[in-house]
């Protein structure tokens, strides 16, 4: 999720600390999302199943549990767009709709939303609202979090002023590596 590039901008922008970002991007592992396989099997628990197969769409409500490879996603609410059925080709999954809270984890970093939506045709994830994206003890939020699943680059907006907690601000809080005294 959060890849050097990502850490490297953010530092940037929200800090002017090129020298600090630089020797972060050395130190952080490159993100878990990148590349990931959004052709994986994706497997669903949930509580209850509304399945709207006129409508290509399945409901999944209530402790709504979503793994595709080392990816997670945990709502209490998630549409399933899918085409096919029954047929030669079976489903396909082409979007996940997520809404009253969000949280998607790789094995390195945590982002948490209002609502999400997982986009596996165009490979990308976006959270919107509230959003706060976690690596290790550096931490960014705002309004809007998209994820390029072939690049591992996260962006993260601000938003229009005065919508959500954001102020239309991306806000970050960053660890320092401690140097070593000589």
């Amino acid at each position: 999720m959060m890849h050097m590039r990502f850490g490297i901008i953010l530092a940037t922008a929200a800090l002017a600390a090129t020298a600090a970002a630089a020797q972060i991007k050395q130190e952080q592992p490159v993100s878990a999302l990148k590349g990931h396989n959004s052709d994986a099997p994706v497997d669903v628990s949930a509580d209850r199943i509304e399945v709207q197969d006129r409508a290509d769409r399945a409901m999944f409500t209530g402790n709504v549990h979503v793994t595709q490879a080392e990816l997670t996603l945990d709502t209490p609410r998630l549409t399933v767009a899918y085409s096919g059925g029954a047929g030669v080709g079976g489903v396909q999954i082409k979007r996940l709709d997520a809404a009253g809270g969000v949280v998607v984890r790789s094995p390195s970093e945590t982002a948490r939303g209002d609502f999400g939506v997982y986009d596996l045709e165009r490979k990308l994830i976006t959270l919107i609202g509230n959003v706060q994206l976690t690596r290790q003890n550096n931490q960014v939020s705002g309004a809007r979090l998209v994820i390029d699943l072939d690049t591992g680059r996260a962006v993260i907006d601000g938003g229009p002023p005065g919508v959500n907690s954001s102020g239309g601000r991306v806000k970050g809080h960053f660890t320092v590596p401690q140097r070593q005294q000589q």
